[in-house]
């Protein structure tokens, strides 16, 4: 169906693809493994027109194909499906899906036979979706599937899908998979790009495993496992599972009472009263589908939401400090690496060394010697640090922008690991992170709860949260709804809950 013959792929001075051939056949599901960086994407978008390769050869059914744009790849029956869907919330599921492709003239739109034979290919593939109804009003798992019936409608015969199960529950996850395996059935050809190994043993026909820019092999799903992809993919064994002694909790560190934090000028809660309790030695995790009021929480105890956005009570170490600003938490001991990196994490402008100062360079001795920083003190932190987290390159003159995804979490994490911190705030510790860096990071996180710091974190993976989480808070609309134990309680029952299932239909 789909082949590509030693394509190269330079950006600049990187090299992101080199000589890379990948063979999809008809009929099949074709998984594309690697660490970050090491090219898969980028192959995939030079298939759908996103890049156009240096060198190399694109061949659809057998015949060499010059793809320049997605046009073109749509053209022969190629399409993608991306990480973060592309629709407008405020347009039916119809317009979304003819957007860009309009039935009827220039003068008039024929939405009425758009939505019967969007109808027609949603009953067809069992997709049950409605094309009449509002995209705002729809799950992430409906939208996705809005996604594909998008690539379905232009005659797609291969999906290229990028992280396709990010976002989605357990359940939905069953079910989008259940999806790919009726596609397959009916002759499509689905190429998953993807980190997830044990979905990839769970849903692909091959494997095509990347390094570095280059592919290092391809084999039969039936015939692999996990810990040889991971060794593939990172040229050396990985633990694939979090090994951890039992949590000994101490005191009480964080205490939160009824705590409601506004996000609009309208008055909607993001977090509608919510008290929990975070002790010295143990990690709680939050458990949720995103945009149920994770960022809220995290930014309200981190003291980025202002206090007329926020009522109820934040406790640390048994004093009130509600009102208190995010340089006095952190002063205190409440470290936090943000969900967004970017955003809120990193100076993406400034060099390793600034970066691993930010949040002390005003108050700690060693780097501040007002009015002036001491540069080489400065620089002697960052390349401790730079070695005790493997940050690559690990070169401290470099700018933050120039690491990849994967090595700017580890500067983060490795400054706030510094303060050293009595609470740790961390949300999705390990996203955009590889198979390897993501091993390093939870080793990281158990070892500085064993020394007896109070973790709270919130992460969209559900297996890297019930892993690390001693005990596991479920928030569904804002709201805490229920407390379980990780060990006693399975990934579908946390689902459910999720969802907005009750605890009696769990149990």
């Amino acid at each position: 169906m789909l082949e590509l013959r030693e394509i190269t792929k330079r950006f600049g001075d990187v090299l992101a693809n080199d000589r890379v051939s990948v063979v999809v056949e008809p009929g099949t599901i074709h998984a594309i493994v690697g660490e970050n960086g090491a090219g898969k994407s980028t192959a995939m978008r030079i298939a759908y027109g996103f890049y156009t390769a240096d060198g190399g050869e694109i061949v659809v059914d057998g015949e060499v194909r010059k793809i320049a744009t997605p046009h073109d790849a749509i053209a022969l029956g190629i399409g993608m499906v991306h990480q973060h869907f592309m629709l407008v919330d405020t347009m039916t599921v119809a317009e979304n899906i003819v957007l860009g492709a309009e039935p009827g003239s220039a003068a008039t739109l024929d939405l009425q036979k758009a939505a019967r034979e969007i109808g027609a290919l949603s009953d067809e593939f069992k997709l049950s979706v409605d094309p009449e109804a509002m995209v705002e009003n729809l799950s992430v798992g409906q939208q996705q599937r809005v996604e594909l019936l998008k690539a379905l409608y232009r005659h797609a015969r291969l999906l290229i899908l990028d992280e396709p199960t990010a976002v989605l529950t357990p359940q939905e996850v069953e079910e989008f998979f259940i999806i790919l395996r009726r596609m397959r059935e009916q002759g499509k050809t689905v190429v998953i790009i993807t980190h997830k190994l044990s979905e990839v043993l769970a849903i692909s026909d091959e494997v095509t495993v990347m390094r570095d820019g280059r592919v290092v092999g391809r084999v039969k799903t039936s015939e692999t496992n996990a810990a040889e992809l991971a060794r593939m993919m990172v040229g050396r064994d990985v633990l694939l599972r979090v090994e951890k002694p039992d949590a000994r909790a101490g005191r009480t560190v964080l205490s939160v009472k009824r705590l409601t934090v506004v996000v609009r000028s309208g008055g909607e809660r993001g977090l509608r009263d919510v008290s929990f309790d975070v002790r010295a030695g143990e990690i709680v995790g939050i458990a949720g589908v995103e945009g149920n009021g994770q960022t809220e929480l995290v930014e309200a105890l981190a003291g980025l939401v202002h206090a007329s956005q926020t009522s109820g009570a934040i406790e640390f170490e048994g004093r009130d400090i509600t009102r208190t600003d995010a340089r006095t938490r952190h002063e205190l001991g409440i470290a936090h690496i943000p969900e967004d990196r970017h955003r809120r994490g990193l100076l993406l402008d400034f060099d390793l060394s600034e970066n691993s100062i930010l949040g002390v360079h005003y108050r700690e001795p060693a780097v501040s010697r007002s009015p002036m920083l001491d540069t080489a003190a400065i620089r002697v932190r960052a390349l401790e640090l730079i070695k005790d987290f493997d940050v690559r390159p690990a070169n401290p003159d470099l700018p933050a922008r120039a690491l990849s995804g994967g090595n700017q979490q580890k500067l983060i994490i490795g400054r706030e690991f510094g303060l050293p911190p009595k609470l740790l705030l961390v949300s999705q510790p390990t996203r955009g992170v590889d198979i390897g860096a993501i091993e390093f990071i939870h080793r990281k996180l158990v070892g500085l709860r064993d020394e007896g710091c109070a973790i709270l974190l919130v992460s969209a993976e559900l297996e890297e949260v019930t892993a690390l989480s001693d005990r596991l808070l479920v928030i569904h609309h804002g709201r805490i709804v229920a407390e379980v134990d990780p060990k006693q309680t399975t990934n579908e029952e946390i689902g459910l809950l999720m969802t907005g299932g009750s605890k009696a239909n769990v149990e």
